[in-house]
């Protein structure tokens, strides 16, 4: 039988979580796919080989666990047990500066309160 380990402690050996309870709230609260299945149990037993699919910091990972761990060592430790098949991160917009602020002192308040509202258009 192949060795298993609880996908909660396993996501805080490897360091994608501060701590273990914040690892078995995730899971909890089905964020998590193992294999493409959404898995809602910390408990759930993971071996080496699968694919983890979550979101974290507004970014998909893809993350295919390469060793089950014994400790929650250092991070190139942590590092070694997982293999991290993500897709790149998309590219930040660039967002210009403000055409009618020249550069010439402090934008006045009119000024901020425009490049307020464009800032807050494109989040929209």
């Amino acid at each position: 039988m192949a060795e298993t380990q609880r996908v909660d402690k396993w996501l805080w050996y490897a360091r994608f979580f501060k701590s273990r309870s914040l690892a078995t709230k995730f899971v909890a609260e089905g964020k998590l796919r193992v294999n493409s299945t959404r898995i809602s149990k910390p408990a759930h037993g993971l071996v080496v080989g699968d694919m983890l699919t979550f979101v974290k910091a507004e970014q998909v990972r893809v993350i295919e666990v390469a060793n089950l761990g014994t400790r929650r060592g250092p991070a190139p430790e942590a590092q070694q047990l997982y293999n991290d098949q993500s897709p790149p991160p998309p590219k930040k917009e660039y967002i210009p500066p403000n055409p009618k602020f020249e550069g010439n002192g402090r934008p006045t308040k009119k000024d901020r309160r425009q490049t307020d509202a464009f800032h807050a258009k494109r989040l929209d």
